[in-house]
């Protein structure tokens, strides 16, 4: 069906609907990577945005059970240049148009790309809607301008678990998938695929659960650790009941500042457990610490973010989804940064020098990738075995 892109500034886009025939809201923003569009679907932190693809064609090689980031799609909407109505991929299970219309998910085509990215960039991330209804582009504006930010908004509560689990119990879930090589004598086969075999667990960490990715999950468990899952909102004494080994703040969508109930309990943790947080996670440590955010004119969103590592002077290219980043002049004596954007110098990374606690903003669990940070939970794993 015909579809129109409504920008609360006036600016709109027509193109044609696939998925869903309805109308959804969000801030419209833009991702840079050029594969991963189902880890973007998937990835808690989107909740309450519209995301723009700009790598040109999506959905060529379909989805896939094995690339999901949650149990669901987190989006409100999608905007691509051209679909790919076909996939190609061994792995596929599906193409992108039908996972939309099971999800009830609205994605948008025909849209130039290029020119709405460069609009972002100029204007800032806005509201927008995608809609079916035959309506003007004037209305489309109108009713776009009314619809809800994410500035101020705790969207949290509404991708956060309801109960406590511990994460993959049996070891199925965690196992790297890697290309079929009968040489390495490391590989599990199941069915189709191929899997590295997992080391036991040498640590325990409660994990609280703001948006978390299962990747994370994942690079957590490679590495050694057993991870107990909680809700955002569950209370530091609870957590320190359970007499884990330490903390991990996860990724999640939303407003920082908004926040202000978990930061309390986030605070009562500090000096009793390591604590390491990521993304939505490193923000909620800084205001913990006594620091403040800011939102950030258009984000940082795909797999190519240049990061300066203050300690050693090296840079790693990163994957990123954050609208928000951190003061740095807001941060109190006993915090220093660690990490700085290249591109715009913003916190990437940050330590207390007072208690064993850290974070960076950037995905060092990175899916699809690149891996070039994945060495923080290692760091994570040696800064609990110093302070045990």
């Amino acid at each position: 069906m015909n579809a129109i892109l409504a920008l609360e500034d006036g600016r709109h886009f027509h193109g044609e609907s696939f998925g869903s025939t309805t109308e959804t809201n969000g801030e419209l923003c833009f991702n840079t990577s050029m594969t991963g569009y189902q880890e973007v679907l998937t990835d808690p932190s989107y909740r309450g945005q519209i995301v723009t693809m700009t790598y040109p064609h999506i959905g060529n090689y379909g989805v896939n059970s094995l690339d999901n980031e949650s149990s669901t799609p987190h989006v409100r909407g999608f905007v691509v240049e051209e679909l790919c109505e076909v996939p190609s991929s061994w792995r596929s299970e599906g193409d992108l148009a039908s996972y939309f219309t099971k999800h009830g998910l609205i994605g948008i085509q025909g849209i130039d790309t290029r020119t709405l990215t460069k609009h972002l960039r100029e204007k800032g991330a806005m509201r927008a809607i995608i809609t079916t209804d035959d309506i003007t582009p004037e209305e489309a504006c109108a009713r776009a301008a009314k619809s809800q930010g994410v500035v101020g908004m705790d969207f949290v509560q509404e991708v956060t678990t309801a109960q406590s689990y511990r994460w993959d119990p049996d070891g199925k879930l965690s196992r790297d998938w890697v290309l079929a090589n009968p040489t390495a004598g490391t590989d599990e086969v199941d069915g189709a695929n191929h899997f590295t075999s997992l080391p036991k667990p040498r640590f325990r960490i409660v994990a609280y659960d703001f948006g978390i990715k299962h990747n994370i999950l994942r690079r957590f468990r490679q590495e050694g650790f057993e991870v107990d899952v909680v809700n955002a909102s569950t209370p530091a004494a609870d957590v320190l009941a359970m007499k884990p080994d330490g903390v991990f703040l996860s990724n999640g969508p939303g407003d920082p500042d908004a926040l202000g109930h978990i930061h309390t309990e986030i605070r009562a943790l500090f000096g009793k457990l390591p604590v390491f947080g990521i993304c939505l996670g490193h923000q909620v440590l800084a205001h913990a610490l006594g620091g403040k955010t800011f939102k950030l004119k258009f984000g940082h969103r795909g797999c190519n973010q240049p990061v300066k590592d203050l300690r050693d002077g090296t840079v790693a290219i990163t994957s990123q989804n954050h609208g928000f980043a951190v003061d740095a002049d807001s941060l109190p004596a006993g915090v220093e940064v660690t990490h700085i954007n290249l591109n715009d110098g913003t916190v990437e990374g940050l330590r207390s020098t007072e208690h064993p606690t850290s974070s960076v903003q950037y995905h060092p669990e990175a899916a699809p990738g690149p891996n070039d940070a994945r060495y923080f939970f290692q760091e994570f794993a040696k800064l609990i075995e110093e302070q045990r």
